[in-house]
């Protein structure tokens, strides 16, 4: 049946467990007529709602995804796009928002929260944003690398826990090591606590801990999340730590 409102839902889906998604999240798909996605993404999630409309693009089609939502909710439908993570945070909520005003101004946009990679990562190695941190992808598809390379150096400087995303690709196969270089030569010890974890929430799901100057060497891909320790960060029973400040 279609919704008596125009709604766009901007579902963060988490890291890809069903598990893993919030209440409100499948709430916000089980009201819905459509789910709009990436299709591994719907995949991931396809199953559980098996009487829903699903719509697909592939990857870089993401300006296409977004349309269809509005031409969707246009029709009268009640719409989710599926995001990994969280919408808003290198999702699909803003380009959604930009291309608003294109459309009816009834549509209503509402943006339904997701357990982010840096979250969830984190929680797999151990603690390792337990303190001031940052969140950097070294994807230079959107943005310039000098950008990038200048956001890792202020992080450095700032003495930032940092999560990575996007360390690697078919293209982008040495971007780990060369912000793993930039952050040496930025002041970080080679021997600063770090880890990654390949997968979350998903089958295969694997971790290690590791020194900076380990992590330079480290294969990674596209499915990984990194996180780089601040100057006190420690690796603890194996475990990623980084303390919060407390006298013990």
């Amino acid at each position: 049946m279609k919704g008596d409102k125009k709604i766009i839902y901007l579902v963060g889906m988490g890291p890809g467990n069903f598990d893993m998604m919030t209440d409100q999240a499948i709430q916000a798909v089980e009201k819905s007529d459509v789910i709009v996605g990436y299709t591994v993404y719907v995949d991931l999630v396809k199953d559980h709602f098996p009487d829903k409309e699903f719509k697909t693009t592939p990857m870089r089609k993401e300006i296409e995804r977004c349309r269809m939502c509005f031409e969707l909710a246009e029709e009268g439908k009640t719409v989710s796009m599926i995001c990994s993570g969280d919408s808003g945070v290198y999702g699909m909520a803003a380009p959604v928002y930009e291309l608003s005003p294109e459309y009816d101004d009834d549509i209503e946009i509402c943006v339904i929260p997701g357990i982010t990679a840096a979250n969830s990562g984190a929680a797999v190695l151990g603690c390792p944003l337990n303190h001031d941190y940052c969140v950097i992808s070294l994807s230079d598809l959107l943005t310039p690398w000098e950008i990038i390379e200048k956001r890792l150096k202020a992080a450095i400087d700032g003495d930032f826990a940092i999560a990575i995303y996007n360390p690697s690709s078919h293209k982008r196969h040495d971007y780990l090591k060369r912000a793993c270089d930039i952050m040496l030569a930025s002041g970080a010890s080679p021997d600063r606590k770090c880890g990654y974890v390949e997968n979350i929430g998903r089958n295969g799901t694997s971790c290690k801990v590791c020194t900076l100057s380990e992590l330079e060497k480290e294969q990674v891909n596209m499915f990984t999340t990194v996180f780089v320790g601040n100057s006190h960060s420690e690796i603890i029973n194996g475990k990623l730590v980084t303390k919060r400040g407390y006298d013990i």
